[in-house]
């Protein structure tokens, strides 16, 4: 009894021991789980706050904003900066391209007779030969020929017999008789000569001779003795090469501009130094798809037959764009998609503007758009104003860099002491008074100076306004004090730069900010 007691004893103990150890392995197993669960999710939340798509296209780089600049004459001087104007001129461009010389198609005849019938003897026996017009090519015996030919014999002669009669119709008859007899042989191309030898002799004669029609070079010749000739059967291609054409593969950019009857030279390396001048003539409206190029086809005189079918050439297309609205090319800023130019308005303050350019010619840009006759452009360092100009609108605020760098521009900057003053101060949105105190280091006051003071407000696309810019000159009132009046478009943060020059030196310049009052 006490045996079976204890056996029940260590098999409670037993299936207790057994469902703690299942429990903690199904714990563990659904802590697993979670584990497993959680951790998508956490990398979709992560992939979530990745943009992609056009949200991630919306967060690309964009061209960097620009704003104005204004620089010290010895700043412009240091970092090599040099203007153009904007100007209207006659403008044309040089379109260059490889081409072919072929045979001018216009110039190019094919001797076949109209009748069939046998080549008796050959004349014109070689490729290339040169022929002049009305030279002996072949003679050929035909029995159509023939056969016409005696019915224009007797037809002449019946002719003969009844024109004394008085029957009423029969001369007439004979009459027309004999003339479509001459018309058939004039269908069938006989010459005039062979005619007038039937009437004049009344023989007829076994072969015929036939004469080029035309003078130029035998490009192709099929006429050989016996052989037989069908009115189909091309005997002899006659090519005129006084003209030739040369076929030009011009780039599909540049079609835009080529117009019939521009200008074109020629040159091949057979001839060093020697141009030939001819024009365009027709412009094939095709595009290879391999090459992306367009066959132009020129058309070039050929004194002395210089140019021969096949010889490959380099061509120059001369284009003219009439006279037009002009930039040098040295004065665009390509700043990724925008194109962009730095237009002077004078004391070193350079505006960054966007422009829409033509096509170009030579070393200019035709402009479309952006700017008028007469601007001053930057037409050197521009990517040294370029990165100051984003690097003041990166600031938010317009400091003119001063007149040099570092030590040796604190060594070059201007030994005199500038004081601007408001009335009322601090200034308002509207009319002020500004008046410059200028004078030495040693005190003693500057007069005769020209003093310019330019008000600067950078642009706020946020608020929706754009640059302010408000330049005054102030009149020299003695003692070494300027004043001018100016007026104000908005209240609020105005960047100031004050420039005074004598003799054409400057000899003062200082930045600073001022708050005006009033609303924007």
């Amino acid at each position: 009894m006490r045996n079976y007691r204890n056996a029940f004893v260590f098999a409670v103990v037993g299936n207790i021991a057994l469902v703690g150890i299942l429990g903690g392995l199904w714990w563990r197993s659904t802590q697993h789980k979670k584990t497993e669960a959680a951790m998508p999710s956490a990398s979709n939340e992560t992939a979530q706050n990745v943009p992609s798509g056009p949200e991630s296209a919306s967060m690309a780089p964009h061209d960097a904003s620009l704003v104005p600049v204004q620089l010290s004459p010895e700043r412009m001087q240091s970092i090599g900066v040099r203007m153009d104007r904007v100007e209207r001129k006659r403008v044309g461009d040089e379109i260059r391209a490889t081409g072919n010389v072929a045979v001018d198609e216009t110039k190019l005849a094919y001797v076949q007779v109209r009748y069939s019938g046998y080549i008796q003897k050959v004349f014109a026996d070689a490729t290339y030969q040169y022929l002049r017009k009305g030279q002996p090519l072949f003679t050929i015996y035909s029995p159509d020929l023939a056969a016409t030919e005696r019915e224009y014999l007797v037809a002449k002669q019946n002719q003969q017999r009844v024109a004394g009669s008085t029957v009423p119709g029969v001369a007439e008859s004979a009459a027309s008789l004999l003339d479509a007899a001459a018309e058939r042989l004039k269908q069938w191309g006989v010459p005039p000569r062979e005619i007038a030898r039937l009437e004049s002799t009344g023989q007829l004669q076994e072969e015929l001779q036939v004469d080029s029609p035309v003078s130029g070079y035998i490009t192709e010749r099929n006429a050989l003795p016996n052989l037989t000739v069908q009115p189909e059967t091309r005997l002899y291609s006659v090519a005129d090469l006084s003209t030739v054409w040369i076929f030009a593969e011009v780039f599909q950019n540049d079609l835009g501009r080529i117009k019939v009857g521009d200008r074109a030279t020629l040159t091949v390396d057979t001839y060093p130094g020697r141009n030939f001048e001819g024009r365009v003539n027709f412009i094939y409206p095709q595009v290879d798809m391999t090459t992306r190029t367009a066959r132009v086809r020129l058309i070039f005189p050929n004194p002395g037959l210089k140019l021969t079918p096949g010889m490959f050439v380099n061509t120059v297309l001369q284009v003219r764009a009439g006279t037009q609205l002009v930039i040098p090319a040295s004065g665009v800023l390509q700043s990724g998609t925008r194109q962009v130019v730095f237009v002077n308005h004078g004391d070193g303050y350079l505006e960054p503007r966007d422009v829409e350019l033509g096509a170009r010619a030579g070393e200019d840009f035709v402009v479309l758009k952006g700017l008028k006759e007469g601007e001053e452009i930057v037409t050197s360092a521009n990517f040294l104003i370029d990165s100051e100009s984003q690097l003041q609108a990166a600031l938010g605020s317009f400091t003119p860099p001063p007149p040099g760098a570092g030590t040796a521009g604190a060594m070059n900057a201007p030994p005199a002491s500038v004081e601007l003053t408001t009335e009322p101060s601090p200034p308002r949105k509207g009319g002020n008074v500004i008046r410059v105190k200028l004078s030495e280091a040693s005190g003693a006051p500057i007069s005769g100076a020209e003093v310019s003071v330019t008000f600067f407000m950078p642009a706020m696309p946020a608020m929706g306004m754009a640059a302010m810019r408000t330049p005054v000159t102030l009149s020299d009132k003695g003692n070494g004090l300027y004043e001018a009046s100016a007026q104000l478009d908005s209240g609020g943060t105005w960047q100031v730069t004050v420039i005074a020059k004598k003799n054409g030196q400057t000899v003062a310049s200082k930045q600073l900010s001022v708050n005006a009052t009033g609303g924007m």
